[in-house]
């Protein structure tokens, strides 16, 4: 049951989902009970919150990045394209986001969130090199 194989496919799909999760959230996707920021809007305000130093005029093109990515990373994760390299990109990215939420609000809040621990889910997929269910096997075949 906890074969590297399985440990691979579930850490590629946790980390999507909780990307996912995250993107869904800020569209209001999720109901308001369940939901961080809810709207655009507020994501874009904490945004601000934990990149203080940013010029207000870049914070929503910034948002939009984080965004982006927070889209890629797991859609690539989710079909085993370039794993290891959006694993640690991923990693890099959670990294930096707790990095972000710790100087900016304190340490409890990317603790609370398992921010540090989903970087490094990401940083342990991304050394993890055997193939499985991904579209990298067949690609690698033609």
């Amino acid at each position: 049951m906890f074969t590297a194989q399985n440990i691979k496919l579930f850490l590629r799909f946790a980390l999507s989902a909780s990307f996912l999760s995250a993107v869904a959230d800020r569209f209001g996707w999720w109901p308001a009970e369940m939901s961080a920021w809810g709207n655009w809007e507020n994501f874009v305000a904490y945004t601000q919150v934990i990149n203080p130093w940013l010029p207000e005029a870049l914070v929503s093109p910034i948002a939009m990045v984080a965004t982006a990515t927070e889209i890629i990373f797991p859609l690539c994760l989710l079909l085993g394209f370039k794993t290891e390299l959006f694993a640690k990109l991923s990693g890099i990215l959670l990294l930096l986001f707790a990095l972000a939420m710790t100087f900016s609000t304190g340490i409890k809040g990317p603790f609370d969130y398992s921010v540090f621990s989903a970087s490094a889910a990401a940083f342990a997929l991304s050394t993890m090199k055997e193939k499985y269910f991904e579209l990298d096997c067949l690609l690698a075949k033609k």
